[in-house]
């Protein structure tokens, strides 16, 4: 109900991603704050594929570090496999020489209108220039 009307983002990613998920945050909380009023009231849904390490509260703390309009959500194995499907997003439990594992995922930023539609996206590595004004164009047409 928050969200009807408004255009928002979504972001597969997980905390323990070495360069990607921080790189594509940061760029996020760097354009919202640069944009100002006008961005208000966007929201960027940072959802996380890896629920087995990333609890509510650690993804809080992480989150911490960038701008307050990007939230965590952290499904279950079975919502996540719903959502990432209803996205087409792509994540994969990868096993390391070390004996732990990391994520391999989609690195794609979904930019959704006030209905609910897909409307763009922001791949990672875009520049600055494009990504700026694909969510200008999401802010001010809704």
């Amino acid at each position: 109900r928050e969200l009807a009307g408004k255009p928002y983002g979504v972001f597969f990613g997980f905390t323990h991603c070495p360069e990607v998920c921080p790189t594509t945050l940061y760029e996020m909380s760097t354009m919202l704050a640069g944009l100002g009023p006008e961005a208000k009231d966007f929201r960027l849904f940072f959802i996380t594929v890896d629920p087995e390490r990333d609890t509510a509260p650690f993804l809080k703390d992480y989150l911490a570090n960038f701008d307050p309009r990007i939230e965590a959500l952290v499904p279950t194995p079975d919502e996540l496999q719903q959502v990432a499907k209803a996205y087409r997003a792509y994540y994969a439990k990868v096993k390391t020489s070390d004996g732990g594992y990391t994520m391999d995922h989609t690195a794609t930023v979904y930019l959704m209108n006030g209905k609910g539609q897909l409307q763009s996206t922001i791949a990672f590595g875009e520049a600055a220039e494009t990504r700026k004004a694909k969510l200008e164009k999401l802010l001010a047409e809704g």
